[in-house]
C-alpha cells in the first residue's frame, strides 16, 4: 500500500526515536592496555557508537501485509548512518524474528532519525570522558536537548553504567596473557533514550527499569532492543488533560500531556532552580535571558545543567529562546562559548576558571554555589527586572518547595508506585504555581504593551511604551524591546493570540486599565496617579506602581452612571490590597489517567497486532464510559484512537475519530495527519465513504480547502518612524494611525483638511514631523504638570490636565486656565489655589470681547457659567481664539454626550481639542486658527444640524457603548447576545459577571463585561465570515451561525471557539431553545430550508427536516409549536413598515395590522415582558441624522407606546438583558449599542 508511505511525515512521533548504545568496543580496550604500563594507570578512551535501535521494529516485508499495524516512525525522516569501524555492533530494527537472531548478518547501513548527530552523541554520553578504573562507579543519569537549525528540539536520557573486565579473561580467549595481569578494572558504557518530546522524569524511570534487568545479567543487544521496541509502542497523549500511564515492570511510568498545542509537556521538577539561587538571582537569570545574553551554566553534576536551564525555559513562556542552546558542553566542545552571538550553554564546574578567562562578557551561573557573575567581576551588570514585577515576584507567598515538609505527618509507605503517585501529585501542583508566579511576572513586565499596538499596520510604536516607564525600568525595557524574543512576542501579540499571557492579563486588569481599555484618549496622568507619583509616603509610591500592574489596589471608580446599568449587585471594596493571586486564582485542571495495556513480546507480529487491538478495546470503553457534557475529555480519546487507527491502516475509522474532533475539542484537530489521511485513500475506501456522509463532509471540507490559493499570514512587526515623503490622504490616514495620535479614520481626514488649508491636497514630511514634534512634546509637558494636594482634591481621581495656559490676567485673579476632560479652573499664581471657572456642562455661552487699552483691542474670552451669575472673563490675548475654539468644542461634545448618553462623544471632543492645539502649534500662521476650526466638528453639528434628542428617548435610554472602539471606522452590529452572570462560580471559570456579545464583520466578536460596561475581549476571531445569530447555553457554551454554514461554539472560559457543527450546507440564520422540565434542545435553520434538532449532550443530529422555502431566516417556538418564517420574522417583514398579529387557530390572515410610522422597514424584534420591541430602518442617513427608531408596541393594547431616536443608522440587532434592560446594535453608519430602560 502506497497509503502508510505517504503519511510517514506526518504521523506524530510516539515516545521512542533512538536507543543508543555508547562505550569502548572490544579493541578499544585491548589496545588500550596493551600501550599501558601497569593496570593502575587510568585510561581515556573515545567512546563510541555500539548498537543503535530506531523503530520501525517491524520489516518491510511483514509490515506491508494488510492490517499489520507499524510502530510510531516516519521512515521518510531517517538517513544513512555508515559505520566507521567493521566490528560496530549495530541492531537495526527487526521485530518478528524476522532477520534477528543471533546469527544474522549486521548492515553496514543504518537507519536513523534525521536530526540526531551519531558523530557528536558519544562525547554527549561522555561529557567528562570515559575512564578505565580500578574502582566501579555508581549509575549517573544526565539529559541532552539537540537543536536543529529549524528551532526543533529531540531530548535525550542518558544512564552511564559501570562494568568490570579482566585482563586476559575477556578479549583472548586462548589465554595468552600473563596470569599475574588479572586485576579487576571496570569501564562504562551509556545508554541514551532519545525522544521529539521532553520527558524526563518518565525516560529517567524506562531506563531506571532496563537497568534493573541488566544488573541481573550482562549487557545484552537482545535485551536492549526488546527495551526500544517496548517504547516505540507508547502513544504520547495529545494536548489536554489526559496522561498515559503503562508498566514497563517495576515501575509504572507516567507521561504527562502538554498543556496545550503552544507548551511542551512539563516531566521536570520546576522548583529545581528555586533550590538553587534566591529570587534576585533568578530574576537575574531571567533578565539575562530576555536580553539575549551569553550564558553559561555550570555544575559539577551534569544532570542538573540541563534540568536548570530547561526550568529557566519554562519560565519565560509565552516568549522563546531563539540562539544557539547547549546545555551541556564536553570538554571537547568548549570552544562553543566563543561563539560571538547569544547563547545558553552548559559546562562542567571544573571548567570555570578556563571559560571565565578566555572570553569577555559572558553570564557565569554557578548551580552549585547559587551565583551569578560575569567573566569581567564578581558581579552582573544587568539592569534590574522592573520595580514592579520583581516586588511582585519576591513577595510571592504560598511556594511549599521542600517535600519532605509536606509528608513529615505521613507514615512509611510500602507500595513502591502508591507512594511515587503521591510524590508526582505534589510536584504536579507544585509545578502549576510555579507556572502561575513566572507568568505572572512576564505579564507585570509586558503588560502595557498592547496599548502601544496598531493591529491593523503592524506596528509597535516602542517610544511611546518607554515613555511610559518608570525612569529606574528603562535601561531593563530599551535591551529587551530589540531583541528577537521580544520581536516573536509582538507577532503573537499583533496576531491577537490567545494564550495564557492574554488570559492572564485581561483576567487582573485593574479598574483603571479597564477605564483606559475603553477611551481612546490621549495618555495624561489622573489626579490619582499624580498624587502618588509626588507623595513622600513610599508606601503610597509603592501603590502606584503596583496599581499599573496588579488589579484592585483600592482604587475608587468613577464609574456612576455605569454602576446605574450594571447588571450585577457586587460590592466594590473601597480600599484595602489584593495580590494577583487572590484575585486571579487558577486550581489545577483535574487530570485523568488511561492505563495502556500489558506490552507484549514486542518483536513478534501478531503479539504487537493483537496489543494495538486490545488497545482500541480499552479506547472504545473509555469513549463510552465518558459522560457527553465532559467533550474534553472525549476528544483526548478519540484523538488517540484515530492516532492507533491511523498506525493500522484503518484510514476510515481513524478520519471519523478525528472528525469527532469537531464536536468535542477541534483545538487538537491534527489537520496535516488528516490531509494526508484523505490524500492517501484507496479506491474501494472511497466507495464506502458515500455510506458514511460525515465523513463524505469532512473529505469535501479538506479537498476544498486544499484547492484555495494559501495566502501567507503577514507577521512583520514594523516600528513607528516619521515619512519621508509628501502624503496624499490615504496614506496621511495610515501614517496617523502608525503614530499611535489617533484611530479614527474621519477624524485623520479632518485632520488632513486642517493641516493642507489653502494649498495643495498632500502633506509635506516636514510639517508632519513638527506636528508629531509638537504632540509629542504636549505629552511630555502634560507628564510633568504638578498641581498642589490642596487643588488635587477639588478634582475626581480620573481627571487629567490636558491644556495649561501661560499665566494670564482674569477677573478673577492672575493664573493660568487648565482645562480638564471635565471643566475648566484657574491655577491662580502666588499661593497656588484653585478656583473653578465651570464644568463644560454647565456653560450656557462663550464668545470673544475686546476690551480697548491705549490705541490697542486687546481680546478676551467670555464664558458664562448656568451657576453664577458673573461672567469669567480672561485676557488670553493671542490665545484667545484657539482657546474659544476649544472651549466650545469640549461644550458642544459634553452636550451631546449627555443628550445621547454616550460618553465617547465627550472622548471624541477631546481628541479634537488636543488635535487643534497641536494644528495652531504646528503651522505658526495666520490661518493657524482657520485650519484648527476644521477640527471643530461638534461645535459644526451643534449649529449647523441641531439634533433634539426627543424626551421619551432621554428618559428610556440609560448609556451607549462602542463596540468598534479598537478599530480605525465603526462596524455594523450584526448579533447581540446577553448571558447572565453566575452567583456562585469557581475563579476558575472567570469572573462569573454577566457578558454582552456582540458580532461585528468578518466575523469578529467583541465581549463587554455587564456589570461596568467595560470592553473585555476585543476581538474573538469566529471564522471570517458574517455572523448571522447567537445562542448562550449553559453559562459555558455560547452558539455563534455564520454564513459560512458552520454553527461555532465558544468556551465562555478560555474565550476560544473550540467546537464547530457542520452539518448545514448553507448559512445558518437562527436558534430556537425549547426548555422544559424533562428536556432541554436546540433548533437550527439555514437558508436553504434546514432545519436541524440538535442533542445539547452529545451535540449529534436528533431529526432534521427540510422547508421548502426561497430563503428561511427565521424561527420561534411558540406554545410548542416551531414556528418558520421564509424571508421575514414571524410578525413582520424587512421591507414594511407594519405588525401582523396573527390568531394561532386561524393562519388564513392575520387578525390586526400595526401601522409604524417613517419606518422602511423592520430589521429585528424582541418579546420583554407585555411589550414588543421592534428594530427598524427609518430614511437613509442622508436626510435625517437619527434614521434607526425602535417602537415599542403593547401586546395587550396592540399600540405603539413609544418611539425611540435610537441610532444615526438603522438598527440591525436587539438583545434582552433579564427583562430590565433591552440593548440595540445598529448598523456601520453608527455602529453603536445603546442600552435602555424596560418600564
Amino acid at each position: 500500500e502506497e497509503g502508510p508511505v505517504l503519511m510517514a511525515d506526518h504521523l506524530p512521533s510516539g515516545l521512542l526515536e533512538a536507543c543508543v548504545v555508547v562505550g569502548a568496543s572490544g579493541d578499544k580496550l585491548k589496545d588500550s592496555l596493551q600501550q599501558g604500563n601497569s593496570t593502575t594507570d587510568l585510561l581515556i578512551l573515545d567512546p563510541e557508537v555500539l548498537q543503535v535501535h530506531v523503530p520501525p521494529f517491524v520489516t518491510k516485508e511483514n509490515a506491508d501485509e494488510s492490517g499489520v499495524p507499524r510502530t510510531f516512525s516516519r521512515v521518510q525522516c531517517r538517513r544513512s548512518f555508515i559505520k566507521k569501524k567493521e566490528r560496530l555492533v549495530v541492531a537495526p530494527s527487526g521485530p518478528g524474528g524476522a532477520g534477528s537472531s543471533e546469527g544474522a548478518t549486521v548492515t553496514e547501513d543504518v537507519s536513523v532519525p534525521k536530526d540526531i548527530d551519531l558523530m557528536a552523541l558519544p562525547q554527549l554520553c561522555f561529557p567528562g570522558g570515559l575512564q578505565v578504573t580500578n574502582e566501579p562507579k555508581e549509575e549517573r543519569f544526565h539529559f541532552l536537548v539537540f537543536t536543529d537549525v529549524f528551532g526543533n528540539q529531540t531530548h535525550g536520557v542518558v544512564v552511564q553504567c559501570c562494568r568490570p573486565f579482566q585482563e586476559g579473561s575477556v578479549f583472548y580467549q586462548n589465554g595468552h596473557w600473563s596470569s599475574t595481569r588479572t586485576a579487576k578494572l571496570y569501564t562504562a558504557f551509556a545508554i541514551c533514550v532519545i525522544s521529539k518530546h521532553p520527558y524526563y522524569n518518565a525516560l529517567k524511570d524506562c531506563l531506571s527499569c532496563l537497568l534493573a534487568q541488566l544488573r541481573a545479567s550482562r549487557l545484552s543487544e537482545e535485551r536492549v532492543k526488546e527495551f526500544a521496541a517496548k517504547l516505540s509502542l507508547v502513544p504520547i497523549p495529545p494536548p489536554g488533560q489526559l496522561h498515559v500511564v503503562f508498566n514497563l515492570r517495576p515501575l509504572m511510568i507516567v507521561l504527562p500531556s502538554r498543556e496545550d498545542k503552544e507548551h511542551p509537556a512539563v516531566d521536570l521538577d520546576l522548583h529545581l532552580p528555586f533550590l538553587c539561587f534566591r529570587s534576585k538571582q533568578i530574576l537575574q537569570i531571567i533578565t539575562g535571558i530576555l536580553m539575549e545574553q551569553r550564558l553559561v551554566f555550570f555544575s559539577a553534576d551534569w544532570a542538573r545543567l540541563t534540568l536548570v536551564a530547561e526550568c529557566f525555559m519554562f519560565y519565560i513562556h509565552p516568549l522563546h529562546w531563539q540562539h544557539p542552546y547547549v546545555p551541556i558542553l564536553s570538554a571537547q566542545m568548549l570552544d562553543f562559548v566563543m561563539a560571538p552571538t547569544a547563547f545558553l550553554m552548559g559546562c562542567h564546574l571544573n571548567h570555570f576558571e578556563e571559560v571565565a578567562a578566555e572570553t569577555d562578557d559572558l553570564i557565569l551561573i554557578n548551580i552549585d554555589d547559587g551565583t551569578v557573575s560575569s567573566s569581567c567581576s564578581e558581579t552582573v551588570d544587568l539592569p534590574d527586572v522592573p520595580f514592579v514585577s520583581a516586588e511582585c515576584f519576591t513577595k510571592r507567598k504560598g511556594l511549599q518547595l521542600q517535600h519532605d515538609l509536606e509528608v513529615c505527618h505521613q507514615g512509611a509507605g510500602t507500595d513502591v508506585n502508591e507512594m511515587r503517585m503521591l510524590r508526582r501529585q505534589w510536584q504536579q501542583n507544585l509545578n502549576w504555581e510555579i507556572k502561575k508566579v513566572t507568568l505572572e511576572l512576564i505579564v507585570n513586565m509586558f503588560r502595557d504593551v498592547s496599548g502601544h499596538l496598531n493591529y491593523e499596520h503592524r506596528v509597535f510604536n516602542s517610544e511611546e511604551f518607554l515613555k511610559t516607564r518608570e525612569l529606574a525600568d528603562l535601561p531593563f525595557y530599551r535591551k529587551v524591546l530589540e531583541t528577537h524574543i521580544f520581536h516573536s512576542f509582538l507577532k503573537d501579540r499583533l496576531n491577537r493570540k490567545m494564550d495564557a499571557f492574554t488570559r492572564m492579563e485581561v483576567n487582573t486588569r485593574s479598574e483603571t486599565q479597564k477605564m483606559k481599555a475603553m477611551t481612546d484618549n490621549p495618555r495624561r496622568p489622573t489626579m490619582q496617579e499624580m498624587a502618588r507619583k509626588y507623595s513622600s509616603d513610599p508606601e503610597i509610591r509603592l501603590n502606584k506602581r503596583l496599581g499599573m500592574s496588579l488589579p484592585n489596589l483600592g482604587e475608587e471608580r468613577h464609574l456612576n452612571l455605569l454602576r446605574q446599568t450594571s447588571l450585577k449587585k457586587t460590592i466594590i471594596p473601597e480600599s484595602g490590597e489584593y495580590t494577583l493571586r487572590k484575585s486571579f486564582k487558577i486550581p489545577p485542571k483535574p487530570v485523568k489517567i488511561f492505563k495502556l495495556p500489558e506490552f507484549p513480546p514486542p518483536m513478534v507480529h501478531h503479539h504487537v497486532q493483537n496489543y494495538y487491538g486490545e488497545l482500541m478495546i480499552l479506547l472504545g470503553k473509555a469513549i463510552s464510559c465518558v459522560p457527553p457534557e465532559n467533550s474534553t475529555l472525549l476528544a483526548r480519546y478519540f484523538y488517540l484512537r484515530g492516532f492507533m487507527n491511523t498506525l493500522c491502516s484503518k484510514r476510515l475509522d481513524a478520519l471519523s475519530d478525528f472528525q469527532n474532533l469537531y464536536k468535542t475539542d477541534i483545538e487538537i484537530f491534527p489537520t496535516d495527519l488528516v490531509k494526508a489521511l484523505v490524500d492517501s485513500l484507496q479506491k474501494d475506501e472511497f466507495s464506502q465513504v458515500d455510506r458514511r456522509p460525515e465523513l463524505k463532509r469532512l473529505i469535501f471540507k479538506v479537498k476544498t480547502d486544499n484547492e484555495r490559493v494559501l495566502v501567507q499570514d503577514d507577521d512583520h512587526v514594523k516600528k513607528f518612524q516619521l515619512p519621508k515623503t509628501h502624503m496624499l490622504q490615504e496614506d496621511f490616514v495610515k501614517r496617523i494611525q502608525e503614530s499611535g495620535i489617533v484611530k479614527d479614520v474621519a477624524t485623520i481626514h479632518r485632520l488632513f483638511e486642517a493641516l493642507t488649508v489653502g494649498q495643495q491636497k498632500q502633506i509635506d514630511p516636514e510639517v508632519f514631523r513638527v506636528f508629531y514634534t509638537f504632540w509629542k512634546e504636549t505629552e511630555v509637558e502634560a507628564q510633568d504638570v504638578h498641581l498642589p494636594a490642596e487643588v488635587m482634591e477639588h478634582l475626581d481621581n480620573n481627571e487629567c490636565v490636558y491644556k495649561l495656559s501661560c499665566s494670564v490676567k482674569t477677573n478673577q485673579g492672575v493664573g493660568k486656565i487648565a482645562m480638564t476632560q471635565k471643566r475648566l479652573f484657574l491655577l491662580t499664581d502666588g499661593r497656588p489655589g484653585f478656583i473653578e471657572i465651570t464644568k463644560f456642562r454647565d456653560i450656557k455661552e462663550v464668545n470673544i470681547s475686546f476690551s480697548p487699552f491705549l490705541l490697542l483691542r486687546i481680546p478676551s474670552l467670555k464664558i458664562k457659567c448656568s451657576l453664577r451669575k458673573e461672567v469669567f472673563e480672561a485676557n488670553l490675548k493671542s490665545a484667545c481664539d484657539l482657546w474659544n475654539l476649544m472651549v466650545r468644542e469640549m461644550w458642544a461634545g459634553r452636550t451631546m454626550a449627555d443628550d445621547h448618553k454616550d460618553p465617547q462623544y465627550m472622548q471624541q471632543a477631546l481628541t479634537n481639542v488636543l488635535l487643534m492645539d497641536a494644528v495652531v502649534g504646528c503651522l505658526q500662521t495666520q490661518k493657524a486658527i482657520f485650519a484648527a476650526s476644521k477640527l471643530a466638528y461638534f461645535d459644526r453639528v451643534k449649529h449647523e444640524v441641531p439634533v433634539m434628542v426627543p424626551k421619551t428617548t432621554l428618559e428610556t435610554l440609560k448609556h451607549k457603548i462602542n463596540p468598534s472602539l479598537d478599530l480605525p471606522a465603526p462596524q455594523t452590529v450584526h448579533v447581540l447576545l446577553y448571558t447572565p452572570g453566575q452567583l456562585s462560580y469557581s475563579e476558575a471559570d472567570g469572573d462569573g459577571n454577566p457578558k454582552l456579545w456582540c458580532a461585528l464583520s468578518g466575523g469578529r466578536v467583541v465581549v463587554f463585561d455587564a456589570a461596568s460596561w467595560s470592553m473585555q475581549q476585543n476581538c474573538v476571531q469566529v471564522g471570517s465570515s458574517q455572523l448571522n445569530c447567537m445562542l448562550g447555553l449553559d453559562q459555558d457554551q455560547v452558539w455563534i451561525g455564520s454564513q459560512d454554514s458552520i454553527i461555532y461554539i465558544i468556551d465562555t472560559r478560555s474565550m476560544s471557539c473550540n467546537k464547530q457543527l457542520t452539518e448545514h450546507r448553507h448559512e445558518v440564520m437562527d436558534f430556537a431553545l425549547e426548555e422544559s422540565d424533562k428536556m432541554r434542545q436546540t433548533y437550527s435553520c439555514s437558508a436553504d430550508g434546514t432545519v436541524i434538532l440538535w442533542d445539547l449532550s452529545t451535540l449529534k443530529v436528533k431529526k432534521q427536516f427540510q422547508l421548502t422555502c426561497d430563503r428561511l431566516m427565521s424561527i420561534q417556538l411558540f406554545n410548542g409549536t416551531l414556528w418558520c418564517c421564509k424571508g421575514q420574522l414571524w410578525t413582520s417583514c424587512s421591507d414594511s413598515d407594519e405588525l401582523c398579529l396573527w390568531h394561532c387557530e386561524d393562519l388564513t390572515k392575520p387578525f390586526l395590522r400595526v401601522r409604524l410610522q417613517n419606518c422602511t422597514g423592520v430589521n429585528c424584534m424582541i418579546k420583554v415582558k407585555n411589550q414588543i420591541w421592534v428594530g427598524c430602518s427609518g430614511p437613509s442617513p442622508d436626510q435625517c441624522r437619527m434614521s434607526g427608531k425602535i417602537y415599542i408596541v403593547d401586546t395587550e393594547s396592540h399600540s405603539v407606546e413609544k418611539e425611540l431616536m435610537a441610532h444615526t443608522d438603522s438598527v440591525q440587532a436587539l438583545c434582552s438583558a433579564e427583562g430590565r434592560y433591552v440593548l440595540s446594535g445598529s448598523a456601520c453608519q453608527d455602529g453603536k449599542i445603546a442600552i435602555w430602560k424596560v418600564e
